[in-house]
């Protein structure tokens, strides 16, 4: 069974927005008032948490590895009590979803955002259900760029993992599929699209609609 799997931050949904504002609640109770700029900082808030605390504390002039891991379980506090407030699909996401499973593909999430965040995220969303399975940071000993992470939610979807695909925004992404040996979807519309290119992915997508075309060439 063929097997499409999605990263969720800068590639399912812009979660910038929530991610900056929980960053920034850190950065005032360290006295500092808001550092990141959701604009202007949202390609490293899809970098994940401890990204935005050392970007931040960089820019102030003092960066510290004790002081990000101290803040970091915070962080996931703060933006799990405002997870949705900001966080939108990206336009045809949820579309493209539909047409693939109308046309038999299984489909996952492997991210590496913590999977209960992960989850709680979907649901707000009204779309977890939509999936057959989400693997994220913590699911397993091992998170991307690792390839089992990408595996296993290929495998719990009902998919093979060896006839998978994955659709991400990064590096990150593209060593997991390399590493794989499957092909890799890369999408050109968030903060770091004008990066992917030079990644040498298998395709890349500037809208959602291009999509499942681009599933039916690489998984025939």
């Amino acid at each position: 069974m063929r097997a499409v799997v999605f990263d969720l931050d800068g590639t399912l949904a812009d979660t910038s927005g929530d991610l900056i504002a929980a960053a920034n609640e850190c950065f005032r109770a360290m006295g500092e008032g808001d550092v990141l700029d959701v604009v202007g900082d949202a390609g490293v808030a899809l970098r994940g948490g401890k990204a935005m605390l050392r970007a931040g504390l960089e820019r102030l002039g003092r960066p510290d590895d004790a002081v990000i891991e101290a803040y970091y379980p915070r962080l996931l506090e703060a933006y799990g009590a405002k997870i949705d407030v900001h966080t939108v699909f990206y336009d045809g996401a949820l579309d493209a979803v539909e047409e693939l499973r109308r046309g038999g593909y299984k489909l996952a999430i492997c991210t590496n955002k913590p999977e209960a965040l992960a989850r709680e995220l979907m649901h707000r969303l009204g779309a977890l259900d939509l999936f057959g399975a989400l693997v994220g940071a913590d699911t397993l000993a091992v998170r991307k760029p690792d390839p089992a992470p990408l595996f296993e939610a290929a495998r719990r979807a009902g998919g093979t993992p060896g006839r998978c695909l994955l659709v991400g925004d990064s590096d990150t992404d593209r060593n997991t599929a390399r590493a794989a040996g499957v092909p890799s979807v890369l999408v050109t519309f968030g903060p770091s699209g004008a990066d992917m290119a030079a990644l040498e992915p298998e395709a890349l997508i500037s809208a959602y609609h291009e999509l499942p075309e681009v599933c039916a060439r690489l998984l025939r």
